[in-house]
């Protein structure tokens, strides 16, 4: 498994990259977007796990959050909260992921090898920016807690694309780890709270092929 620290030497390359996925994204000030356009950028997306430099600056990823928080919102509880993790503080949530691997094996009368140590501690150096997001549930009689994680879930949905639309390749990862005591215990998160995803971000060299039409006919009903 790659780190984000065996990339560095790709950064020419990657900004290149960058600036010819930018061209494809409906971005700019003075662009103009159809419908169609939308749409077909939108069927576009795609997880992508190699990332490396370069990274969304601090105001593209505000500008993203700012994208994020539009999702439905019932009563307008804000039920998002958003964790940017980047540089040395990778490491930090890497020691966190490995402490929650290492108490889930002994719950579970086993212990970690040390490959798998290595790999639970290297995983936030996937990217160079991570975004966790998560459910800060509230106890409201009209909003019931499941509302309040689709519409988290909606606000990542929004973050990964203001992210692509800026130029950058995203994943979303959660995995069995993140609502480990240790993990919740670093993000300083409530009992209650829900990590929703952890959303990694940065550029990537891969020429990813179209994505293949998912026929909707078998998932869709129309009722009149």
């Amino acid at each position: 498994m790659n780190s984000s620290e065996d990339n560095m030497d790709n950064g020419n390359e990657l900004n290149s990259n960058r600036e010819e996925n930018q061209a494809e994204s409906p971005r700019g000030a003075n662009a103009q977007v159809t419908a169609e356009q939308l749409i077909n950028w939108i069927k576009s997306r795609r997880s992508i796990g190699n990332l490396s430099i370069p990274a969304p600056t601090e105001s593209q990823i505000r500008a993203a959050i700012d994208c994020a928080v539009t999702a439905p919102d019932h009563k307008k509880l804000r039920p998002w909260r958003f964790i940017v993790t980047q540089g040395n503080a990778r490491h930090d949530l890497g020691r966190a992921l490995l402490a929650a691997a290492e108490a889930q094996a002994v719950q579970e009368g086993e212990e970690l090898s040390e490959k798998s140590r290595k790999k639970t501690y290297n995983m936030p150096l996937r990217a160079p920016v991570i975004i966790t997001v998560v459910t800060h549930m509230q106890v409201h009689k009209k909003v019931p807690p499941f509302e309040q994680m689709l519409s988290a879930g909606a606000a990542v949905q929004n973050l990964i694309l203001a992210l692509q639309a800026q130029g950058f390749s995203t994943v979303w990862r959660t995995g069995l780890l993140a609502n480990e005591p240790a993990v919740k215990a670093y993000f300083d998160v409530g009992a209650d709270d829900y990590v929703t995803a952890f959303v990694y971000t940065g550029s990537s060299p891969c020429d990813m092929p179209t994505r293949k039409p998912i026929d909707i006919e078998p998932l869709l009903r129309f009722e009149s």
